[in-house]
């Protein structure tokens, strides 16, 4: 159900590939309403929080350097907004402390979608885990009950081994499964692969 509320969001990024590619897919999310802003430095970042007033902040880490997510928070404290890390390469966890979500290159829209519609409390409690998943989430699971190694998954889904490892922390996260046999078993109740497709280990 398409969410009735404009969201306000600022994209930080010093590439126009990479920023304007984003804010090309944000305004095609089906059920947000998503405003844009783009940003190209961090002065332009200064006179958008104070002309706008984002409610949702996208920036990659390495904006001008490093992003500095406590002072930004610090200083902008009494507005209401969720700081998103953008990825486009590897990024040490440690740098993502502070920020409340992050989106990689290799999101699918309906990734995109959900991560923001959870960010702005949009999400409808009724859902079905199944359908919390994403398309690529859906295809990951199917890959782990065949048997596939991380690596494996990457090479046959055209994405990183980390963003294979992201995407099976968020099913987990989702789905409150913890082990490749717990996974096989939803995969089969669910009708994502057919038991002739499991890979049995002894």
């Amino acid at each position: 159900m398409k969410s009735e509320e404009n969201i306000l969001v600022a994209v930080a990024e010093t590439s126009v590939i990479v920023r304007s590619g984003l804010v090309t897919v944000l305004k095609r999310l089906p059920d947000l309403n998503v405003q844009t802003v783009e940003v190209t430095s961090q002065e332009g970042l200064q006179h958008c929080m104070e002309a706008h007033s984002p409610q949702l902040l996208i920036i990659n880490p390495q904006f001008e350097g490093w992003f500095d997510v406590e002072a930004f928070r610090e200083c902008y404290q009494s507005l209401d907004i969720k700081l998103v890390a953008l990825l486009s390469s590897f990024v040490d966890s440690n740098r993502l402390k502070g920020y409340d979500e992050s989106i990689n290159l290799f999101e699918d829209i309906e990734s995109l979608e959900k991560k923001i519609s959870v960010l702005m409390n949009f999400t409808d409690d009724e859902d079905a885990d199944q359908d919390a998943l994403s398309q690529r989430e859906k295809e990951i699971i199917c890959c782990v009950v065949r048997g596939m190694t991380n690596k494996e998954i990457a090479e046959k889904l055209f994405i990183s081994v980390h963003t294979v490892i992201t995407h099976r922390r968020n099913i987990t996260r989702k789905l409150q499964i913890h082990s490749a046999a717990g996974l096989t078993i939803y995969a089969i109740v669910n009708k994502l692969v057919e038991l002739s497709e499991v890979k049995m280990k002894l």
